[in-house]
């Protein structure tokens, strides 16, 4: 289904300011989480992956360039066309709402990377997308899902930050409105037109995903706490990293 126009995402991912604003993620550290997640879960050479909101497509292509037969969708038409340049036999782009059918699968292996999840107004439709992923899954088939470790991202938020790239000057403000992580993206555009965009995530906690995967029938196997895969500690832990089996 095409997402409405009051959903925040629908317009802000395909805005070339979101774009701008997050150029400088860190690529190395993208690649060597991906390395450590495949020692980890150590796929077989002939399993299908999924990225799961694949943004332009860096995951998915670096996937692919490890051997493995990879599909990437997002629901941003732009972030698709982009990552379309790089598409080959084996790696592959959709536009696609993840609350919808999964029609490309079975796969293997599911990634839903970098705080891809809780952005939906209810909080049944985060249930229906992870019913989606586990349907598309194959039996014995592992979901990971990479979020902020909520607890710590909620004590330390950051209420008010500026930052300058490509000549556009940012104006980021943080809080919490009701059970969402809002962040409020000021700038003025190049036509000189005031812009303000927000980004609304879910404060989910972890005793919430655990009742959302008992719902769409998955199994946690563990949770790790960091890009190099360490347990999780909700005191000091960034990420909550989450290994689902079907």
């Amino acid at each position: 289904m095409p997402a409405p126009a009051t959903e925040w995402f629908s317009t802000w991912f395909d805005s070339p300011y979101y774009h701008r604003l997050y150029r400088d993620r860190n690529q190395q550290e993208a690649r060597d989480f991906i390395d450590a997640l495949l020692r980890h879960l150590h796929p077989k050479p002939t399993a299908r992956l999924l990225d799961l909101a694949c943004g332009k497509g860096r995951h998915a292509i670096y996937l692919s360039e490890q051997g493995y037969d990879v599909t990437g969708v997002d629901l941003s038409p732009e972030s698709i066309v982009y990552a379309r340049q790089f598409a080959h036999a084996h790696l592959h782009f959709e536009v696609h709402d993840m609350r919808d059918h999964l029609p490309w699968g079975p796969f293997d292996l599911i990634f839903n990377l970098f705080t891809s999840f809780g952005y939906f107004a209810e909080e049944a439709e985060n249930v229906v997308a992870l019913q989606s992923a586990a349907a598309a899954l194959r039996p014995g088939g592992k979901l990971v899902i990479d979020f902020m470790n909520t607890e710590r991202t909620v004590a330390e938020l950051v209420s008010h930050e500026e930052k300058t790239v490509d000549g556009t000057r940012f104006q980021l403000r943080r809080h919490l409105d009701r059970d969402f992580i809002v962040k409020e993206i000021r700038f003025t555009d190049e036509q000189g037109q005031p812009q303000l965009y927000e980004e609304r995530v879910r404060a989910l906690r972890r005793e919430q995903f655990e009742e959302y995967f008992q719902m769409a029938g998955l199994r946690l196997a563990e949770i790790l706490g960091d890009y190099q895969l360490n347990p999780y500690d909700e005191a000091s832990s960034p990420r909550m990293i989450f290994v689902l089996k079907k």
